[in-house]
């Protein structure tokens, strides 16, 4: 019941502010309902969708939002590719694990094109680099698309699973894990975990980010169902161009983003910490091919070196080409 209540209470604040600021849609233009479902409860990384609505983005593309909380980028692009949402805000990795498995789901943009993946530890720890991990305890959670690719950051430098201590837990008991001692280090999003650790500790954290040491892959993104791309491509599109407005908006504004957040859950963190983890998320809209282009905006190059990572890693078995997993057609330009 109580996540329930979260979502309907997140469902309640978009809709609230779905009328905000911006102009309404023209008057021949009828608005239509949307739903997207987040890959986790919110957090700093979603300021834009709520900076969107706040400002009338959504509203002025003929689009009434709603979000809802999601559970995991897994049920997320399943519940896309099931029509029980009009779009999802999940992990690439996640998305492309579920098209290989039959899921009829494609992304219509990655907008998060450097990994947050990292090990994230008190900075007394003095770690400098991944070597300085052999003998360590790491928290994980078992399943989750980091427990596949940590393993590829491990050989990346020159090291194998039996370098370090793996101790699973719930995405919640990492965090316990690492201040209570249990755990030296965690894996999780730089974007994420970090900025709440911080906080909770009074202690300053440190990062060895995947993409710094070898390692790096496209992450999370919007995407929606095959279904919904041939019913009603317009939609589609209006989505993305709002989505893309809204990333550019905020991106321009990081304070007013992250203050739009505002209720949107009772687990949100503080203000202090949604801003940094916002903060920490506009480092990673691109890659050296996207750089100078807007949020989501994406290469096939680097489509092609994120299923290559994926495949290496174990996380789908085979790759196919990036069209099988993104629908440029409808994508952000340039």
């Amino acid at each position: 019941m109580k996540k329930m209540a979260i979502v309907a209470g997140v469902l309640l604040l978009a809709t609230a502010c779905g009328g905000g600021d911006g102009a309404a849609p023209p008057a021949n233009q009828q608005a239509k309902d949307a739903t997207l479902t987040l890959n986790w409860y919110p957090y700093g990384e979603h300021a834009p969708f709520y900076y969107g609505l706040k400002q009338g983005i959504f509203t002025k593309h003929g689009i009434n939002l709603k979000i809802q909380a999601g559970q995991g980028s897994g049920k997320t692009v399943q519940a896309t590719g099931a029509g029980q949402t009009d779009f999802g805000w999940a992990d690439t990795s996640a998305l492309a694990a579920a098209v290989e498995q039959g899921v009829p789901v494609k992304s219509v943009g990655v907008f998060l094109q450097t990994t947050p993946a990292s090990v994230q530890f008190f900075t007394e720890k003095n770690i400098k680099k991944p070597e300085d991990l052999k003998g360590l305890k790491v928290a994980t959670t078992a399943g989750d698309a980091l427990t596949k690719t940590f393993p590829a950051f491990l050989k990346q430098n020159g090291m194998q699973d039996s370098d370090v201590q793996i101790q699973n837990t719930d995405a919640a008991g990492k965090m316990a894990a690492v201040i209570s001692g249990r755990a030296d280090v965690l894996l999780g999003f730089a974007s994420d975990q970090g900025p709440t650790m911080q906080e909770k500790a009074g202690k300053p954290v440190s990062y060895l980010k995947f993409s710094e040491f070898g390692l790096n892959y496209f992450s999370n993104g919007l995407l929606t169902s095959k279904t919904m791309l041939q019913k009603d491509p317009e939609l589609v599109k209006k989505m993305v161009a709002a989505t893309a407005e809204a990333w550019a908006a905020a991106e321009k504004d990081p304070q007013a983003a992250a203050d739009s957040m505002k209720g949107a859950s009772e687990q949100l963190p503080s203000p202090t910490v949604v801003l940094e983890q916002f903060k920490t998320t506009l480092t990673l809209l691109h890659t050296d091919a996207s750089k100078g282009q807007g949020p989501g905006v994406n290469s096939a190059d680097d489509w092609k070196k994120t299923i290559d990572t994926f495949v290496r890693t174990g996380i789908i078995p085979k790759g196919q080409d990036p069209g099988a997993y993104w629908e440029e057609s409808v994508a952000p330009k340039g």
